[in-house]
Formats: C-alpha cells, sequence, structure tokens
C-alpha cells in the first residue's frame, strides 16, 4: 500500500505522460481567471514608462538637499500629467505618488519631512540618489516577454496582461472531468430520500473541487449498483479528458467499480492509500484516461480529490502540478491518533500574530460534512506518530477553496 506522497507523484508521473498540445481559446482578460496561457505575452513599451514617484513629496537635485536646506517649489505635478520641463537649480516641485519625474530632479522627499511657507520648502532631511523613485524600464524593457506558455492565470497575471494591452488571450481549454457517483443508496440532491438513502452531495462538492482546480465539471448522475448500468456510464465518462467516480470502491459484494473498469481494461497504479480518511482510493488510466475511483463517504471524497485528482487537472490543464498547501502550525491541544495510517483531520488554523495555531474538529468519521463545513484545514498526522503534545510543530493542508 502506497503513502499518499508515493500515489500523488504517481498520478503525476502517469498523468504527465499523457500532456499534449490543448485545445485552445481566445478569451477576454476579463473571463480568463483559472486559465493556462498558451502564448506569450510581451510588454509593449518600458515598464514604468517614466521615472515614477513612489512618494507624495518634492522633486530635487539630491545634490542640493540637507537638513536644514529651503528651496522655491516652483509648481506642482500629479498623476497623469505632461512633464516636459526640467527640474531647474535651487528649486523643488511638489509631486504626487505616481507621477512622473522631471528632468534634472533624482529624488523625492517625502511631504512628512519637510515645512513649507508660502513658496519656500525647508527639507529636514538630506536627499540621497533616486529615493522614492522607480526608475524607467526598472521593471521591464521594451518587448521582454512577461508572461509563458503553461502559467496559470490569477489576479496579479491577469493585471500584468492588461498592464501591457493584452486584452485577448490564447488560453488552453479546460479539461472536462466527468463526474459519477454509484449506490443504490443515492438520490438526486432536488428528490427526498428513504428512509435509508441519501442525497448526492458527492457530485456537488466535486463539481466545485473540479472548478476550484481549473477544470470543467461533467456531472453524469448516479450510477445503480449494476454492472450494466455502472458499466454504460463509466464508458460514457471516458469520453471526456478524465473520470472520477465516488462509492464503490470498497472491499463490499455490491463495490464494481474496479472490476468494471478492468474488463474495460483499465491499467491501475494503485487501489489503496495509507491514509484515514480516503484509504480505499483507486487510481487507473483506461483507455487512454485517467481514472480516480475515491471512496463514497463525503470527507474521504473531499480529502482523495485534493491530493490525487488536483494535479491531474493541472497536467491535463497544460500547466506544471502544484505542490500540496502544507504549512506548519502550533498544535492547540494534544492529539492520541491510532498509528498505521497518515491522518487527515478537520481542523481550523488561525493566527494569533506570526505564528499559526491549528485545533483538531470533533467530528464523527468520514461521513461528517458538517464537522468540515466548520473546518479551513485538514490537520495531517504522520504514521508513526500516535501521540502529539500541545505546542509541537504540525503539518496542515489548506482547503484551497476558503484560505
Amino acid at each position: 500500500m502506497l503513502t499518499f506522497e508515493e500515489a500523488r507523484r504517481k498520478v503525476i508521473e502517469q498523468v504527465g505522460k499523457m500532456r499534449g498540445p490543448r485545445e485552445r481559446a481566445t478569451v477576454a482578460v476579463w473571463d480568463a481567471l483559472g486559465l493556462v496561457l498558451v502564448q506569450e505575452i510581451k510588454t509593449d513599451r518600458e515598464y514604468p514608462p517614466f521615472d515614477r514617484s513612489t512618494r507624495d513629496g518634492y522633486a530635487v537635485r539630491s545634490s542640493e538637499v540637507k537638513p536644514g536646506t529651503q528651496l522655491k517649489c516652483a509648481g506642482e505635478i500629479k498623476a497623469g500629467d505632461s512633464v516636459t520641463e526640467a527640474l531647474a537649480p535651487g528649486t523643488c516641485i511638489q509631486i504626487m505618488t505616481g507621477a512622473a519625474v522631471p528632468a534634472g530632479a533624482d529624488a523625492v522627499v517625502m511631504i512628512e519631512y519637510t515645512q513649507r511657507k508660502g513658496e519656500l520648502v525647508r527639507f529636514e532631511r538630506g536627499a540621497q540618489s533616486w529615493q522614492n523613485i522607480v526608475r524607467r524600464g526598472s521593471e521591464a524593457s521594451a518587448r521582454q516577454t512577461i508572461l509563458t506558455p503553461g502559467m496559470r492565470m490569477g489576479f496579479a497575471e491577469l493585471a500584468l496582461a492588461a498592464q501591457v494591452g493584452a486584452t485577448q488571450l490564447q488560453c488552453a481549454k479546460r479539461p472536462r472531468v466527468a463526474i459519477l457517483s454509484t449506490g443504490d443508496e443515492v438520490v438526486l440532491i432536488d428528490q427526498p430520500p428513504g428512509p435509508f438513502q441519501i442525497r448526492n452531495s458527492n457530485s456537488v462538492s466535486l463539481a466545485a473541487q473540479v472548478r476550484i482546480a481549473g477544470g470543467e465539471p461533467v456531472v453524469l448522475g448516479n450510477a445503480a449498483d449494476r454492472v450494466e448500468d455502472l458499466g454504460e456510464k463509466i464508458e460514457r465518462g471516458l469520453k471526456e479528458d478524465a473520470l472520477v467516480l465516488t462509492g464503490g470502491v470498497s472491499m463490499g459484494k455490491y463495490d464494481l467499480v474496479e472490476s468494471v473498469l478492468k474488463a474495460l481494461g483499465a491499467e491501475f497504479f494503485f487501489d489503496a492509500v495509507a491514509i484515514r480518511p480516503g484509504k480505499p482510493a483507486v487510481f487507473a488510466i483506461c483507455q487512454g484516461k485517467p481514472v480516480f475511483g475515491l471512496p463514497g463517504n463525503p470527507v474521504s471524497t473531499m480529502v482523495t480529490f485534493q491530493l490525487f485528482v488536483t494535479p491531474a487537472i493541472d497536467l491535463l490543464s497544460g500547466a506544471d502540478a502544484h505542490p500540496l498547501p502544507l504549512v506548519e502550525a502550533r498544535l492547540a491541544e494534544p492529539l492520541n491518533e491510532r498509528p498505521g495510517l497518515t491522518h487527515f483531520l478537520p481542523a481550523r488554523i488561525a493566527w494569533h500574530g506570526a505564528e499559526p495555531q491549528v485545533s483538531a474538529l470533533k467530528w464523527q468519521g468520514s461521513g461528517d460534512i458538517a464537522a468540515l463545513a466548520g473546518a479551513n484545514c485538514f490537520l495531517v498526522v504522520p504514521a508513526e506518530r500516535e501521540k502529539s503534545a500541545s505546542g509541537e510543530r504540525v503539518s496542515v493542508l489548506l482547503r484551497k477553496d476558503i484560505v
């Protein structure tokens, strides 16, 4: 049985072999959040295109300013003003943040360190060359490549594209991820369940996780615990870029996912992982498509998706697989967990000053969605550790959707 790190590496290795040119689309910069770029973006000019003040104050020649110096103020420059005249020797000019620094000036003294009476400005501090100025072209030169293929477009990347006038972007289309739940006990979310049935909440959470990971969910509904129905729906799912099944992967009489996948020619890379919750997780390649069989209990489904499906969606999108968002925190209360499997416990992380602290939440096992809705992370307890003391440093897996 693989550790979760080994299983994750196996997914990245196998799905990485399937990477190839993605179908692309031209997308407005407003609509490209989370998409993967397939073109180079270059600057249209130098950035900044002028020497830019980073403070409100006075533009000066640094050699002329010492504590106690008084200079005549020759005017004012605000952001957006055209600046055509050089600063005359023996003068200063009031300047606002973001404004162009006039020729001749090589420093900006912050307004807090000056006193003004009429046209005269008294400086309480000296000036150093190029203080509080961003030099022209220091952020990027003209025609410099600033965004490259394979980058996922976040808010900073989109702002950078907009800054250089790239309003239409060539991006890879999102990989389509089929989602199929299984089990006779499952009903649609808009139907009243019978006394021993449950609504199909897994399809909702999986669709949300697919979107967060950068994919497009294709919800196929639910397959009954019958080989014919399950096989038909799995074959439908294999028409998409990846297939995620939930339920039917344990050792019970009606856990049919693995046998149906085998009949369809699947090659299995693991069918159990040394974690709790989520041990009976399956990863296979079937008809050239990655297939994930996730446990049916909701918390198990959510944990195993983040561990194993998310890097596959990264790779299918044309990006590199992101590392797991693990951080360190101090344990708020002692823990005592059964060793042998790595535990992923619903928990809350909070920042008290600079150092985070994490507390495990009370929960009733892997079916307890309510507990996970109160969590913003999973506390990761290594397989070999039975007891953890209060104040001990522990690893925490952040929930990507809310932290």
